[in-house]
């Protein structure tokens, strides 16, 4: 099942009315069909490649992992039958469960998953730091595979089964040999839904359908692992990039579910008797500004620290989010809440101080170069953040050009190492789960430097501190590594972090069972067709 990157070219041909009554005809009538508003535009298929959200979440539907993180945060097994480890913690020998499938037909084997984890641990932090620790990982059998350490550690269950990206999908060898740096071509996988690759419209609607020969597990569904029994036929997940239309549909009965519904456009639904509105996340989601710190100014530490002094959080929490029951500020590095949890460093994180930014930003030699600032006019969080981002920017006397796009394109060009003057970038606001950066070893800036995340931050007492702390089993010498690691990224401002915060999740009367995640899943999920 191969898709034409020609078809992107469709998106502009294909209006919004056309998306909302595509999967009506006829021939889909006698199925369980949920549509549904995504996240954002799908454009990027390959979740190895891309961190985005929109990503992850359509490879939850379509590939399984290994492992996964259950409703308790602890990691349980999904792909895996059993495994064992060596006296010593080096030797580590997983076996697969019985009735594993490729989406065309094909057994899952041992060897797939060894291709799957090589690839993933050349692109994924947590990943990479299980490669550094690994002296090899083959097939035993067709079943069977083990993973060789250089050193014990006590990680190796929580990276195969990290919840948020990159996650560790499993993948057909012959796809998952794809170079790490190139996009895979071929959507194949396990999961418990399809990819209905003929009916893919990019920037307009993406459909999945139940794969018939998925064997669940026998475990109740919890979080991403347990049973993923799927009660539907068909997922037609419909792209609107007017946010009052998409709300429009959920209140009209046109789509089902609304994935992430914006906050200033709550009151739509709030008083329909027929939606529900119910948090996705207990925990939430970190917001915060990605500074590249490979062009001017903010090569410059005093240019980033200046940033830093001239951000606000509340100034964003009240925008995107408004009601303060579901919003705080926090200058955790690894969150709120989370065990790694710390306030080491964060005064000027959570300070407000524009005349010591204009200072820094003096010392750093500004010159009033446009800044280039990302703005992904498609996400209704991302886009209001941007635009706070933009004044905040200017308060301490910068000068910002707007770029706007949709976010798709802003998750590819954030890759770009260019120069400002060639299509590069200076800042992007974006968010993540907080399960996804609650540790030093998750974060998407547990690397550094050439292996770093977009942005390329660069301090190089971080690393040795996260190995240290990943191969440390007592708590309170972790607590004190985890205050130095997060001082230090403070203070070179690898980032910003800026707010926390804990979004819903909107669908109709007749969807029963939704599954609290940051990842909506479609498994467990029920539509009442009565």
């Amino acid at each position: 099942m191969k898709f034409s990157r020609r078809i992107i070219g469709l998106a502009s041909a294909v209006g919004v009315a056309c998306a909302v009554t595509a999967g009506t005809a006829s021939a889909q009538e006698d199925k369980i069909t949920v549509r549904s508003i995504p996240i954002g535009n799908l454009k990027v298929l390959d979740p190895i490649w891309t961190t985005a959200y929109i990503t992850r979440n359509h490879a939850y539907m379509v590939w399984d992992t290994l492992f996964a993180t259950d409703a308790d945060g602890a990691i349980q097994p999904q792909m895996v039958d059993s495994w064992e480890t060596s006296d010593d913690g080096l030797t580590w020998t997983f076996t697969l469960r019985d009735g594993l499938k490729w989406h065309d037909g094909a057994p899952v084997t041992a060897e797939d998953c060894v291709a799957s984890i090589k690839r993933w641990g050349a692109r994924d932090g947590m990943g990479q730091t299980l490669m550094d620790f690994t002296d090899s990982v083959e097939a035993v059998d067709d079943k069977t595979f083990k993973l060789v350490l250089n050193e014990p550690v006590g990680f190796v269950l929580d990276a195969f089964g990290k919840i948020d990206s990159n996650v560790p999908f499993m993948m057909p060898k012959r796809i998952a040999e794809t170079d790490p740096n190139e996009q895979i071509e071929e959507i194949i996988g396990s999961g418990p839904f399809r990819f209905v690759a003929d009916e893919w419209v990019p920037g307009s609607e993406v459909v999945y359908e139940k794969f018939e020969d998925y064997v669940p597990r026998d475990e109740p569904p919890s979080l991403a692992a347990g049973g993923k029994v799927v009660h539907i036929d068909r997922v037609e997940s419909v792209y609107m990039p007017d946010a009052g239309v998409a709300m429009a549909a959920l209140g009209s009965g046109e789509v089902d579910l609304h994935e992430s519904p914006p906050t200033e456009l709550l009151p739509m639904v709030e008083g329909n008797p027929d939606v529900t509105l119910a948090p996705n996340d207990p925990l939430g989601y970190q917001l915060f500004m990605v500074i590249n710190h490979l062009n001017p100014p903010f090569d410059n530490k005093a240019a980033r620290q200046a940033l830093q002094w001239g951000t606000k959080q509340s100034d964003y929490m009240a925008t995107i989010v408004g009601n303060p029951d579901r919003w705080q500020e926090c200058g955790a590095m690894y969150g709120c809440g989370t065990s790694s949890e710390s306030h080491a460093g964060e005064e000027p994180v959570l300070t407000l101080d524009v005349e010591r930014a204009k200072t820094l930003l003096e010392e750093a030699g500004y010159d009033g170069s446009p800044i280039i600032l990302m703005d992904p006019a498609d996400n209704s969080t991302l886009h209001p953040a941007a635009l706070v981002a933009a004044q905040s920017l200017r308060r301490i006397g910068l000068t910002v050009e707007v770029q706007a796009m949709d976010w798709s394109t802003l998750t590819q060009r954030r890759a770009s190492k260019a120069s400002v003057g060639e299509g590069g970038w200076n800042v992007f606001v974006t968010n993540s789960t907080i399960a996804g950066i609650s540790n030093p070893l998750i974060h998407s800036f547990a690397k550094n430097c050439d292996k770093a995340w977009y942005g390329w931050p660069c301090e190089e007492k971080v690393p040795d501190l996260i190995r240290n702390w990943a191969l440390e089993s007592n708590s309170d010498t972790r607590a004190e590594l985890v205050d130095q690691i997060q001082e230090l990224n403070y203070q070179n401002v690898t980032y910003i972090p800026l707010g926390q915060y804990r979004p819903v999740v909107a669908y109709r009367k007749e969807i029963q069972d939704v599954i609290p995640s940051p990842s909506l899943f479609y498994w467990g999920l029920k539509k009442s067709t009565d």
